[in-house]
């Protein structure tokens, strides 16, 4: 006796098709990478829009990248010689040349300078704490 009870029939078997596989020329890559660029946490929407896994955009998004940095070559910049700038005389101060400057920016903070004090050095520093 026979315990398969299906071995001598025949089933039919039906081939579903997919869609074919689609091929993308390189300039519709690289729009739908710099799509995908635009916005941050674009990667997934994007892909959705054209039919596409997440993983296939990403995998374009490295090789376009990987093709940008290979096209990087060092080359040569353009330089201009310039006249030396006079030098600026240094401001007279009117106080003894061993004295203290007290600066008060806003509430929280204060400078101490002596009078030989780069004058350049200190505005940045006034500057930065202005900007705070």
């Amino acid at each position: 006796m026979d315990s398969n009870k299906f071995s001598a029939q025949i089933e039919r078997f039906e081939v579903v098709e997919t869609g074919r596989r689609r091929r993308w020329t390189s300039d519709e890559k690289l729009k739908i990478v710099l799509e995908s660029l635009q916005a941050p946490r674009a990667v997934s929407s994007t892909a959705r829009r054209y039919g596409i896994s997440r993983s296939l955009l990403l995998t374009w998004r490295r090789s376009f990248g990987a093709r940008a940095s290979e096209q990087l070559q060092p080359a040569f910049v353009p330089a201009m010689v310039m006249p030396d700038q006079p030098a600026v005389p240094p401001v007279a101060l009117a106080g003894p040349a061993g004295g203290r400057m007290e600066i008060v920016v806003g509430k929280a903070c204060r400078v101490i300078v002596d009078a030989g004090v780069d004058m350049t050095a200190l505005s940045r520093v006034l500057d930065l704490l202005e900007r705070r």
